[in-house]
């Protein structure tokens, strides 16, 4: 189903998969040019909201749908993976640990109204050794991964327990985005 004037604020191949999956097709698909650094000291919760605020407010469109999603190790937002190093680096911290991963929903409609939703969902690693760390980083699914994992997959055989979203650990809560969507 398309929803007419729905623009997707992402250049993740993942959040358009995730719409698909529930009939959801964008008019659009735009990748904001928004600066995802975190601010000193803050929270991951005020983090997710940010970026996808700044993601919705850099497209135009008749609605705009943008999100963010982070993962945490307690108050600390661990990087999108850009290196093998910085992937061993948050696979080491994850490991054996419960961490949070936030992922934030907007929607903008072009007439000024915004609706967003904070999902937090809880995770918890096994412990990993060095050869599943090894292994792991070798197959390269880690790249541009919040935490330097992709639930979505070899990363599933780590996970012991997960309370929340299972779409939102993706990068799309789907039930929560399909209730704003559905709210126009």
């Amino acid at each position: 189903m398309a929803l007419s004037g729905l623009v997707l604020a992402s250049a993740s191949p993942r959040r358009r998969e995730l719409l698909a999956q529930i009939g959801i097709i964008p008019e659009r698909i735009v990748a904001p040019d928004v600066d995802e650094t975190p601010q000193r000291h803050e929270l991951p919760r005020d983090y997710v909201r940010r970026i996808a605020r700044s993601k919705a407010a850099a497209v135009t469109g008749a609605v705009v749908l943008a999100a963010d999603t982070a993962v945490a190790a307690g108050r600390r937002i661990l990087p999108k993976t850009e290196t093998e190093t910085e992937a061993r680096a948050c696979l080491a911290i994850l490991s054996g640990r419960r961490h949070r991963v936030f992922t934030a929903v907007v929607v903008a409609e072009g007439s000024g109204v915004i609706r967003e939703r904070l999902v937090d969902s809880v995770v918890t690693f096994a412990r990993l050794t060095q050869a599943d760390i090894d292994l792991y980083v070798a197959g390269g699914e880690w790249r541009g991964k919040a935490g330097g994992y992709a639930i979505q997959g070899q990363a599933a055989r780590f996970i012991r327990f997960l309370s929340g979203s299972y779409s939102g650990v993706v990068g799309l809560p789907l039930f929560e985005t399909s209730q704003l969507l559905s709210s126009l």
